[in-house]
């Protein structure tokens, strides 16, 4: 049998929901290939090189930053899967004036993303904000801190579903960046001087992928009992609501990308980090 790494850089269902899928339905298996995932959260950039990567944002970045040569072959979503979540009386964007927001660096791809949002809403993320940088993970204690009051929003993923947690805490969803940014930011790319694109193992992983992103689309209350599996702190309603408001509605059933919200995403990008695009977009043509 073939065998594959295939890195994740942020937990949640963002990241991890369709290779969950493909593992656990036996996508991969049909295609004869293994795959190992692998939590790259805090790996160098040149050790995620070794395998497929599933964060299409880092590797947007490093492209533009250091010229590796990151080839796009599926894309899943073009919304990326973060929210903005307010505490302490905080029930708006324009509320977090002054206030102290948890949140990824400046340099990261989430923390990009998050800048690029909060310039949306007339706040310049280096003055208007208290910002705390952190690493990602599962988000527990940005809620632990928001209870205590150390912060006052946070800026959290898909391990957990903002709507769920603001109703038990009393917080809020000030919120969702892919309502106000889309880039492609999750799906499968390589460095092709690591991992050739004709690669057996990568061509089967990929066949598995796009089998997964139409059998999600097709069969909403498989999708559903997934998402539950992996959000434990959701009940089956719960899951299915998550599911239509974000899943359904924006992830590719085919895994091609938008080229035209790729440009412009990575214009956006390129401009929040100071750098030029060069020939960033050219990433994603593999997937059209």
């Amino acid at each position: 049998m073939l065998s594959i790494d295939l890195t994740y850089v942020g937990a949640g269902i963002h990241e991890e929901l369709i290779a969950q899928f493909a593992d656990q339905e036996g996508f991969f298996e049909d295609e004869g290939v293994r795959v190992a995932l692998r939590d790259g959260a805090v790996w160098n950039t040149d050790r995620v090189r070794a395998g497929a990567t599933i964060g299409l944002g880092r590797a947007l970045i490093s492209r533009m930053t250091s010229g590796i040569q990151w080839t796009a072959l599926s894309v899943n979503t073009h919304r990326p899967l973060f929210w903005f979540l307010g505490a302490n009386g905080l029930k708006s964007m324009e509320d977090l004036r002054g206030r102290r927001l948890a949140v990824h660096g400046p340099r990261t791809a989430p923390g990009v993303f998050a800048r690029i949002v909060l310039r949306k809403h007339g706040l310049d993320p280096d003055r208007d904000v208290q910002c705390v940088e952190r690493i990602p993970g599962d988000y527990q204690m940005d809620l632990r801190r928001l209870r205590e009051g150390s912060i006052d929003a946070a800026y959290v993923g898909s391990t957990l579903s903002a709507e769920q947690v603001a109703r038990e805490e009393g917080f809020a969803v000030l919120s969702w960046v892919g309502d106000h940014f889309q880039i492609p930011t999750v799906g499968l790319a390589v460095d092709p001087s690591r991992i050739p694109l004709d690669d057996p193992a990568l061509q089967a992983m990929v066949r598995a992928y796009k089998r997964s992103l139409k059998t999600i689309a097709e069969q909403p209350s498989l999708a559903v009992e997934h998402i539950a599996s992996m959000m434990g702190r959701l009940t089956s309603a719960e899951a299915e609501q998550h599911y239509e408001r974000y899943i359904r509605p924006y992830f590719s059933a085919d895994g091609r990308v938008d080229l035209d919200v790729a440009r412009q995403g990575v214009a956006a990008v390129a401009a929040e980090l100071g750098i030029s695009a060069g020939d960033a977009d050219r990433m994603y043509l593999a997937t059209l």
